[in-house]
């Protein structure tokens, strides 16, 4: 059975952030043939074209994590009706140096809770515009954009809480692994 490996990009550097419970209780619904390696973006310095050239160790490193990855999982809050500022700066390294873009042709899925009623749902209309600019095919449906409600997202054993909750992600992580499948091969 072929082994799928998974870059899971959190857009939120908070401890105790909401989509970063989110990621975790995803990764308990991957079936078995599916790893997931979480990226961590908060050490990157911010992007600047003149490094291109000598990239810093954490650059270098989540490069390689990325082209080492069969998809992705974009977790994204929403600031200010945007993506954050960490997020994109995660995304310009991997694109660069210019013809060295790191993210083209991994499939991904992006999912997002905020506590506002419309979730992240401005947050990712951006994230697909930026990723389909990367080459990056992303899973059109379903959208998911959630508004977390309730403390405890996430139950002791770290399962998602709420049965309607886990019922809609479990749906949307069987449809991401067909997604990864059909493009990764």
């Amino acid at each position: 059975m072929k082994q799928y490996r998974i870059a899971l990009i959190v857009g939120s550097l908070r401890r105790d952030s909401i989509n970063r419970q989110l990621a975790q209780g995803l990764v308990r619904l991957a079936p078995a043939e599916f790893t997931f390696d979480r990226l961590e973006i908060g050490d990157l310095p911010l992007f600047n074209q003149d490094c291109d050239e000598h990239p810093t160790p954490p650059v270098t490193r989540l490069k390689s994590a990325i082209e080492a990855a069969d998809g992705l999982i974009f977790v994204t809050p929403e600031y200010n009706r945007s993506i954050p500022g960490v997020l994109k700066n995660a995304l310009d390294h991997g694109s660069r140096p210019h013809g060295m873009n790191s993210w083209a042709g991994r499939p991904a899925g992006i999912i997002g809770a905020s506590l506002g009623t419309i979730g992240t749902a401005l947050a990712q209309q951006q994230l697909r515009t930026i990723l389909a600019y990367l080459d990056v095919p992303v899973m059109g449906q379903p959208e998911a954009y959630l508004q977390i409600r309730e403390d405890g997202f996430l139950d002791e054993a770290g399962a998602v809480a709420n049965r309607n909750t886990r019922r809609f992600l479990q749906d949307w992580m069987d449809r991401y692994t067909a997604w990864v499948k059909l493009h990764a091969g």
